[in-house]
């Protein structure tokens, strides 16, 4: 009988978790750097962050419907290959013709990887913990705003030492080759599913409940509020603090606090509860981040990580309770949901972004000769006026989202406790 070690493959799950939001964190830091240094406007940097965001759900969507075929240890060694295609393409982006196709499809590839990631570990870690999925889960998924928490705090701390962009991606190969020989070695577990004798028929049919379609939009809702502000914090308030990229980790770093103490508050408030507290919190975060300045905007970063803190993994826990006939499948639909919907609002408010900029600068100029190496003082102080104002207006306009989740989670409430009391 094969041994399986759940204590190496829930470290290796973590780590390759751990490079997924290196990803994230790093790339936040740089974006930047990237538009000064290859010319990019907003809408051009927004369509290469976004792509990391389509490129996942199509890899979790699909490795949800062949997990159970193929088996989470192929797909875990592919999301390596991936992985480290993706970031060697990333660092030597500049010695293509056309720079930003070179960004484009190496964060394309990174994104497939991560995506690749989520398909096979959530499952992965249900499987090994069927007891604890709700808690597990938040343990598991701690390392990606522990992730992030690096990733921004390497992008500070190489450029106070003038180290390049270059080299802060190329730190992601280290945890990227430790997890892929860890996985490579250990023997793995039928998913929860497979093991419970739950047909595939059952499986997809229940796909169609009413209550797992709810959750599907509400998974709109919170991804979109938790990694579209995480990914657009250092550009957005870069010329209201001085410190934008600290206001992010900040925020991630109570976010590894919270989930790392999931289990209390899960179980006191149990996961819908859990959820309709993170969406209060995470719109008062929003507001303050918006219309705040100074000390200030850090409080409201720290609310904001204490909001969607538990939004991602507790509402995969929710489904992997109360819905656990969908399997593998229901859970990467829906973080393939969540990825997808924060593409989609990612390429639309970069669009919006730039929008709101143009507004602001002298009638008929051009945001890329503005934003350019050419630009006079003049254009840069008046290109740096226009994002102090535009910045927080793209925070403001995206609160009504957590707003609306308020008002999905108070029903989502009722209707559990009704259902409960049914039940006795």
């Amino acid at each position: 009988m094969k041994t399986i070690n759940r204590s190496q493959l829930f470290t290796a799950s973590c780590l390759a978790l751990l490079v997924t939001s290196l990803s994230f964190g790093i790339r936040a830091g740089i974006l930047n750097k990237l538009g000064v240094d290859f010319g990019l406007d907003k809408a051009e940097l927004g369509t290469i962050a976004a792509t990391a965001f389509w490129g996942f759900p199509l890899a979790v969507v699909i490795g949800g419907l062949i997990v159970d075929v193929v088996g989470m240890k192929k797909l875990l060694l592919f999301a390596f290959i991936f992985h480290l295609i993706g970031i060697i393409l990333t660092i030597f982006a500049g010695k293509f013709d056309n720079p930003f196709w070179s960004l484009f499809f190496s964060t394309l590839l990174i994104g497939i990887a991560n995506g690749t990631v989520e398909a096979a570990c959530n499952p992965l870690v249900t499987a090994l913990f069927p007891e604890n999925k709700t808690t597990k889960l938040n343990h598991f998924h701690l390392w990606f705003p522990g992730g992030i928490v690096l990733g921004t705090l390497i992008v500070y701390f190489f450029d106070k030492i003038a180290l390049g962009w270059q080299i802060q991606v190329a730190i992601m190969i280290i945890p990227a080759l430790i997890y892929g020989f860890l996985f490579a070695k250990q023997h793995f577990p039928v998913t929860e599913r497979v093991a419970n004798g739950i047909s595939t028929g059952e499986m997809y049919k229940s796909l169609a409940n009413p209550l797992f379609i709810f959750m599907i939009i509400c998974m709109f809702g919170t991804a979109i509020t938790e990694l579209f502000t995480g990914q657009w914090i250092d550009v957005l308030l870069r010329n209201v603090t001085d410190n934008a990229l600290l206001v992010l980790t900040v925020s991630t770093g109570v976010m590894v606090i919270g989930r790392a103490f999931a289990g209390p508050i899960v179980e006191k408030l149990a996961p819908q509860g859990v959820l309709l507290m993170s969406a209060i919190l995470a719109t008062l975060g929003l507001y303050l981040l918006g219309n705040t300045s100074g000390n200030m905007i850090f409080v409201g970063a720290l609310v904001f990580g204490a909001g969607v803190c538990y939004f991602w993994p507790t509402m995969l826990g929710f489904v992997a309770e109360y819905l656990p006939k969908t399997g593998a499948v229901g859970l990467n639909l829906m973080g393939g949901a969540g990825m997808f919907a924060v593409s989609i609002y990612m390429m639309f408010m970069g669009g919006v972004y730039d929008k709101y900029i143009a507004e602001k600068l002298p009638q008929g100029a051009d945001i890329k000769i503005y934003n350019s190496a050419e630009a006079t003082e003049e254009m840069k102080l008046a290109l740096s006026e226009a994002n102090r104002a535009a910045g927080p207006e793209i925070i403001n306009t995206t609160l009504i989202i957590p707003v609306i989740l308020i008002a999905a989670f108070i029903g989502l409430n009722l209707y559990m406790r009704k259902r409960r009391q049914l039940a006795l």
